[in-house]
């Protein structure tokens, strides 16, 4: 009942989409514009299959956006485009400012702000395989972790011609890391004369988020030896948190930090100071902080304070950290590349391809949460920093004792936001260089052609972050101990005195700038070839085979620092790794029948592939499918194939690290939580170490770390796809009113086995409050007080993840008419389901998330049950209009049952080519979320109350673009 009415409702939401005219860009399910009887006779090399075909009989689904469908969304980065498909699931993106202050995810790749990657099917993006020219790519570098990604802000968006997406598995193919589908960015290789752009657009009300990009290319030669270079520049400005509604506050709605649903920090200003029970010399309360501002009527700093000066802690005193975060992060690209190809004779050619790309961006937090003490959670030196009674800013007349000199505690924990230390900011600078030689030819063997290829592919990228706003714990420690300790530049550190006590001669002791690194490496040798046997009823038979050795490097270094556990922010340890795989694999086609009624084409065709990794060994994979045309307009397919994804560097060697994600802890008795009113929930909490007595109150709305840390001993994930499908494509139309008429629909069901992950935090900390579940609660690792110090999350082969759902894609173009020419591409996806399964102490948990809001587990994602784009678009004469949009149908919070509504997003854009200029310049002015769409208010979700995987920033974006030559 459910999938029937998820169905019916996304159908009558696709009808408005059509009816509306809502567009997106102009992508077609490998449905060519040109005249398909000029293209039967073409036979060429298809995503999906290394054989030589003819497109039209495509055994897989592809879809194609080119570089006219690129110009007609407005965006500056090809990421930004490909996460509108409506089989992408989103993917980190420079809407993400999260890289720095909640520190590094599970599987080791860190997150690098700036950076951008593509997800097919939600199975995330480490399962999406990114080709470019049908060849691998360097991974990406963040400069906080490893990560098993291709940074698309990496490849130039000057070098594209085309992009061709395979919505289907494909390791016997291309291998690892191809479960999802996989992304084949085709780069210009016979462009003749020049090719110009230039675009500036911002958001308009808010006049922010200013973007420029400017492209430049030229292409020529003869038609032996010809060249392609090119350059671009872009540059797009911040958008901050601080000017949208939906970001003033942690939580969507917030007025206020006493507002009941909490959320604002502890770290406060002026600071918190909670001590332990039985310190009849300490002010009483429990939780304090400063009464009055610690600045005297001239503007100095009075530091002589006393126990008197203190007052109880409220909500009122807590810290507003959401305005000072970016909603969208600045990020500055440009970069090159040459594609040169000298052609000596049929048997031998020669193809050299060079790319250097060069990216500063950064991303921000508010000022620095210093936490000390035994319930701090910091997990290094931190936590057992004692404030000497000998320290002159102590006002307590005793040692504030961490308990861990065999003294008891006398303190839980002592919070401060260091305000006088700036802003926490992260800048990444990121270098990414690739060089592809390839040598291939034609030959004759058993009179048929034959083809060939020999590539060579070598990739760098290296990345640099400088992290302004840490304190070094060491230092900090020296500075608030013995006062007979603190010589030579010591000066002691004033942690009680509230905003301003903090001096620059302090700071100047105590605070450093963390530096980074991380880089990868990518050597790549492939040797293909192709051809043709003998010939069955259906025409000849198939074949392909290759062979590929591939070395990947990959490493991490934090600042010194960092590594020895000193620093105040994201602990985080280095890493390093590397393996090298041998494959080969086979592909055969048999075209069985052609051109007998309602047979007019039957194929088979399979491929294998054969792997052996340096790390766990070896691993054979298995693809077929058939296609059959009762009649030459209809096309119907089914396909199945095995897949595998080895674990990533990242996940093999991340060394241990902290990621902070905002979670609720149902056992404190502050408002929101269940320790008072379920009794079962109150047993669990206390069997895991929760006073009994209630004393634990902190907060809903704050965040818990989880330790994260990679498994030398993980095996590859292994999946299984069906596909089901047709594509109509009718004569009639074609000989009549339209240049290309057709409609795909494909059914997927996928089933990954020992899916790589760690079981989710939200998951292990729900079973164990709510069943007591020995495994999850041996995870939760609480202090005495009852705080979470850390939830264990090193990754492991945790179970299964499986989900099905349907695609379809409708593409019509007439022919010229009186009125000129219309387009019009609709396509969408239904999500039937997307469940996990892990394993728990007796049996498993399976977690349904269609139709839910993931949240900030450990990164933001929706699963609508459908999301659906269209295209209409009108030319006449010099004039050129297009209306684009999307449609995201609500979803429910997974954490917490509250609804997230759906989403409507259109954009519109004109552009004028006069004839009397040849065509040749273009103006183009165009508008991004006409209706001022907001995106709905997201209370388990990292990013700034919103999803930026599946939602667009708040506001009105307008661009205007000139062009030459496109």
């Amino acid at each position: 009942m459910r999938v029937t009415k998820s169905i019916v409702r996304s159908g009558v939401a696709a009808t408005a989409l059509i009816a509306g005219l809502s567009a997106a860009p102009a992508f077609a399910q490998a449905a060519p514009t040109e005249d398909p009887a000029t293209l039967e006779s073409q036979e060429v090399v298809v995503t999906g299959s290394r054989i030589r075909r003819d497109p039209l009989d495509n055994p897989s689904p592809v879809v194609t956006i080119d570089s006219a469908a690129v110009a007609k969304t407005g965006l500056s980065s090809i990421a930004d485009v490909l996460q509108r498909i409506p089989a992408s699931s989103g993917g980190l993106n420079t809407k993400f400012n999260n890289s720095g202050n909640l520190g590094n995810p599970p599987d080791g790749g860190g997150v690098g702000a700036g950076s951008a990657a593509i997800d097919l099917r939600y199975l995330g993006s480490k399962r999406t395989l990114v080709l470019v020219d049908g060849l691998r790519y360097v991974n990406g570098a963040s400069a906080s972790g490893i990560p098993g990604t291709v940074d698309l802000n990496s490849i130039p968006d000057v070098m594209i011609e085309r992009v061709e997406v395979l919505q289907s598995a494909a390791s016997a193919l291309y291998g690892t890391d191809a479960i999802g589908g996989v992304v084949n960015i085709i780069t210009k290789s016979g462009q003749k004369g020049f090719r110009a752009s230039a675009q500036y657009g911002q958001y308009l009300k808010e006049d922010d988020g200013a973007t420029q990009n400017y492209q430049l290319s030229w292409g020529g030669g003869t038609d032996r030896v010809h060249l392609d270079v090119g350059g671009f520049y872009t540059k797009q400005d911040s958008v901050r948190t601080r000017d949208r509604a939906i970001s003033q506050f942690p939580n969507p709605g917030q007025t206020s930090c006493t507002d009941a649903v909490g959320g604002c920090s502890s770290a406060a200003v002026n600071g918190r100071i909670v001590f332990n029970t039985g310190n009849p010399s300490l002010p009483a309360g429990g939780s304090v902080t400063v009464r009055n501002p610690p600045l005297n009527g001239r503007g100095v700093y009075d530091p002589t304070l006393v126990g008197g000066d203190f007052r109880a802690f409220t909500n009122s005193d807590r810290f507003n950290f959401a305005p000072f975060n970016y909603f969208l992060t600045p990020n500055e690209r440009y970069g090159t590349f040459a594609n040169a190809r000298a052609e000596f004779s049929e048997a031998f050619n020669v193809r050299v391809k060079a790319v250097w790309n060069h990216r500063q961006s950064q991303n921000q937090a508010a000022f620095l949460p210093l936490f000390l003490g035994p319930d701090a959670g910091n997990g290094n030196l931190l936590d057992t920093v004692s404030i000497d009674a000998t320290n002159p800013f102590n006002p307590f007349g005793i040692t504030l004792n961490s308990g861990t000199n065999g003294q008891p505690a006398t303190y839980s924990f002592i919070a401060r936001r260091v305000t006088e230390n700036g802003q926490r900011t992260y800048n990444q600078t990121v270098d990414t260089m690739s060089v592809t030689g390839t040598v291939d030819g034609k030959f004759d063997l058993f009179g048929r052609n034959w083809y060939y290829d020999a590539n060579v592919v070598l990739g760098w990228n290296d990345a640099k972050q400088l992290f302004t706003g840490n304190i070094n714990a060491a230092r900090l420690q020296q500075a608030l101990g013995p006062l007979s300790q603190c010589t030579g530049a010591c000066v002691p550190f004033n942690v009680f005195g509230g905003q301003g006590s903090i001096t620059p001669a302090m700071l100047g002791f105590v605070a450093f700038d963390e530096r980074s690194r991380s880089q990868q490496r990518l050597e790549d040798y492939t040797f293909n070839v192709s051809g043709e046997l003998f010939d069955l009823p259906g025409g000849p038979i198939g074949v392909a085979a290759g062979y590929e050795h591939r070395y990947q490097q990959g490493s991490f270094t934090p600042d010194p620092v960092i590594q020895a556990g000193l620093g105040s922010d994201i602990p985080a340890q280095a890493a390093r790794g590397a393996f090298k795989v041998n494959e080969v694999y086979g592909e055969l086609r048999l075209p069985l029948i052609k051109d007998v009624p309602f047979l007019n084409l039957v194929e088979l065709s399979g491929a294998v592939r054969y792997s052996d990794f340096s790390t766990f060994g070896s691993n054979t994979v298995l693809s077929g499918s058939v296609l059959w045309k009762p009649v030459s307009d209809l096309l119907l397919r089914a396909s199945y194939a095995e897949s595998y994804r080895a674990a990533s560097i990242g996940e093999l060697f991340g060394a241990q690290s902290r990621f902070d994600q905002p979670l609720d802890d149902p056992c404190t008795s502050a408002p929101g939580g269940l320790f008072q009113s379920n009794a079962t929930v109150r047993t669990n909490c206390i069997a895991n170490g929760v006073p009994a007595n209630g004393s634990y109150t902190e907060p809903q709305g704050g965040q818990i770390a989880l330790l994260t840390g990679g498994n030398s001993g993980l095996q590859p994930e292994k999946a299984e796809t069906w596909i089901y499908g047709g594509v109509y494509s009718p004569t009639w139309a074609r000989n009549g009113f339209a240049s290309a008429l057709s409609l795909e629909v494909n059914y997927y069901d996928i089933t990954v086995d020992g899916a790589i992950s760690s079981i989710p935090g939200s998951v292990l900390l729900s079973r164990c409050v709510l069943t007591g579940d020995p495994l999850s609660c041996a995870a939760v690792n609480r202090t005495q007080n009852g705080f979470i110090s850390n939830i264990n999350a090193v990754l492991l082969n945790i179970g299964r993840i499986e989900t099905d759902g349907i695609d379809f894609t409708f593409t019509l173009r007439t022919r010229e008419t009186g009125v000129g020419t219309f387009g019009l591409s609709v396509s969408g996806n239904y999500l039937l389901s997307y469940k996990e399964t892990v394993p728990a102490t007796n049996g498993v948990t399976v977690t349904d998330y269609t139709g839910t809001e993931r949240g900030a587990d450990p990164l933001d994602q929706a699963y609508p049950n459908f999301k659906g784009q269209a295209t209409i678009d009108w030319d006449i004469g010099p004039v050129a209009l297009a209306l684009t949009g999307r449609y995201i149908d609500n979803v429910i919070e997974n954490q917490n049952g509250r609804e997230l509504k759906s989403r409507f997003y259109g954009d519109a854009q004109v552009t004028f080519r006069p004839s009397w200029m040849e065509e040749r310049f273009g103006l183009t002015l165009g508008l991004n979320n006409v209706f001022d769409t907001d995106p709905p208010a997201c209370f388990s979700c990292a990013g700034p109350n919103y999803d930026p995987t599946t939602y667009d920033v708040p506001g009105r974006f307008g661009y205007v673009r000139l062009s030459y030559g496109l």
